[in-house]
């Protein structure tokens, strides 16, 4: 089922639409007769974040402090 409300309904229908939503049936909101905003829910990560997983695939060259020829002028 489609979901579509006006702009002055929101206020009354708006955890409604949320739950719609929640459930993946589409929601527009309108104003003018003319679809503005599609609510979509957010994609939850499927796993927790796990530090130090890229360990070894950044590489910093040595001279990475060193200041930048380019700005030189700038330096006191």
């Amino acid at each position: 089922m489609i979901h579509q409300i006006k702009q002055n309904e929101l206020p009354k229908k708006l955890w409604d639409l949320i739950d719609a939503a929640l459930r993946g049936e589409p929601v527009f909101i309108t104003r003018d007769d003319q679809s503005m905003i599609q609510l979509v829910p957010l994609k939850l990560t499927l796993r927790p974040r796990k530090a130090g997983s890229a360990r070894g695939m950044v590489k910093m060259s040595d001279d990475f402090d060193a200041p930048l020829g380019d700005f030189s002028d700038y330096m006191p």
